[in-house]
């Protein structure tokens, strides 16, 4: 009967399935910050390519 024990106690235990859970959360999380990051490098790079055009004109146009 200790296995049968050993099986219902392996059975009953969540922890394995709360550190599971943790684990998908921070994926999750990661993925929606670098989702972010890149988002916003590219925008500000187009913001940087048109404030860089526009200083070009006015030099050229002085």
């Amino acid at each position: 009967m200790p296995n049968y024990l050993f099986l219902q106690n392996f059975l009953a235990d969540e922890s394995g399935v709360t550190a599971l859970e943790y684990a998908l959360i921070g994926s999750l999380i990661a993925v929606a910050i670098v989702t972010t990051v890149t988002t916003l490098g590219l925008s500000l790079g187009d913001m940087y390519d048109m404030v860089a055009g526009k200083v070009k004109e006015a030099i050229s146009g002085a």
